[in-house]
C-alpha cells in the first residue's frame, strides 16, 4: 500500500489514496500504522481523494487512536499539497468536503504554503457540543482535579476548549489536556488549547489534540484559539499563532469565518509492507 508523508509545522500525516487500498482500514490498522515504533509514525491518516457531490474532492481524516476527526487544518493543508504534487490541482482555488464541513484551499509558493478557508466558528453549546442549556460558551468555569480553569468553547467543524492563561508551557498541556479531552462537559470529547495573548496580533498556544495527544501544531486549534482571542476583544482580526512547531496566520472576518495560511513540507513516499498488516491480523 503506497503512502505519502508530509508535515505541517511538525504535525505529520500520511496520505493514502483509497485507490491503493485493497481493504477498509480498521482502527487497529490505523493505530499500528501511526505508531512511532511499530509503524510509520504519524499524527494521523488522510484518506483521499474521495468522490464528493458538493466539492471537487472529499477527504476522511483519522486520528492515531483509530477514531475519525471531523476536520484538521494542518491535515487539509497537507492534503492540498498532496493534490498539487499529484497534478490534480493548480493555482486556482478548489473545494474539499470533510465530515466537519466544506473548505476551500489555495496553493501558494509552488505548494510550500497553503491557504485554507476553514469555515465559520461557532461558540454555541449545541454546535460544539457542550452540555447544558443552549448558550454561547464564553468564560465559563471548569474543574479538573484540584485545578479550576476559565474556558471558552468553540467549533470550526470540530470541538475546542480554549483556556486563557498568563503563561503557557508544554507541561500544562500534557498534565491537563488528557483530562479535559474526556471531561463530561464535552460529549464528543474535545481538542484543548492553552493560550497566552502576546499582543493585539499575536497569541501563543500549547495544544492537546483529541485522539492524538500533545501536538506541536494544529490548524483547527489555531483557528479556534484566534477566534476566542478576537471574540474576547483581546486581539485584532489578523492573528499570528505561535506554537512549538512554528507559526500560522489566522484572519477572521466579521462573521467569524476563518482563513488559515501556513507551510507544508513533503517528507517521504513509500509503500507499507504486507508483513505489517499480517502482524496486526495475528494480534
Amino acid at each position: 500500500m503506497k503512502f505519502f508523508k508530509y508535515h505541517a509545522l511538525g504535525n505529520d500525516y500520511l496520505v493514502i489514496n483509497p485507490q491503493d487500498l485493497l481493504f477498509s482500514l480498521s482502527p487497529d490498522q490505523i493505530r499500528t500504522i501511526c505508531h512511532r515504533n511499530f509503524g510509520i509514525g504519524s499524527d494521523g491518516i488522510l484518506l483521499g481523494p474521495l468522490a464528493s457531490a458538493t466539492a471537487q474532492f472529499a477527504l476522511r481524516i483519522f486520528n492515531p487512536d483509530g477514531s475519525e476527526a471531523e476536520k484538521s487544518g494542518n491535515g487539509l493543508r497537507i492534503f492540498s499539497r498532496y493534490l498539487w504534487d499529484r497534478g490534480l490541482v493548480d493555482e486556482e482555488p478548489f473545494s474539499i468536503e470533510t465530515v466537519g464541513g466544506l473548505v476551500r484551499s489555495l496553493i501558494q509558493d509552488a505548494g510550500k504554503t497553503v491557504q485554507v478557508e476553514m469555515g465559520k466558528v461557532s461558540f454555541w453549546s449545541h454546535d460544539i457540543p457542550v452540555v447544558g442549556d443552549a448558550r454561547e460558551v464564553i468564560q465559563e468555569v471548569i474543574n479538573v482535579g484540584n485545578e479550576t480553569f476559565t474556558f471558552c468553547a468553540a467549533t470550526i467543524g470540530n470541538p475546542h476548549c480554549v483556556i486563557l492563561l498568563d503563561e503557557v508551557k508544554p507541561a500544562i498541556a500534557k498534565q491537563y489536556g488528557s483530562i479535559l479531552e474526556v471531561h463530561p462537559c464535552f460529549p464528543n470529547r474535545t481538542n484543548v488549547q492553552f493560550m497566552k495573548v502576546l499582543n493585539r496580533n499575536t497569541i501563543q498556544i500549547e495544544i492537546w489534540e483529541r485522539g492524538a495527544g500533545y501536538t506541536l501544531a494544529s490548524g483547527s486549534s489555531s483557528s479556534a484559539a484566534a477566534a476566542v482571542a478576537y471574540k474576547l476583544g483581546l486581539c485584532n482580526s489578523s492573528i499570528t499563532v505561535q506554537m512549538p512547531g512554528g507559526e500560522i496566520l489566522i484572519q477572521i472576518n466579521d462573521d467569524f469565518n476563518i482563513s488559515m495560511t501556513g507551510p507544508v513540507t513533503k517528507v517521504a513516499a513509500g509503500e507499507l509492507s504486507a508483513e505489517l498488516f499480517a502482524a496486526i491480523d495475528s494480534l
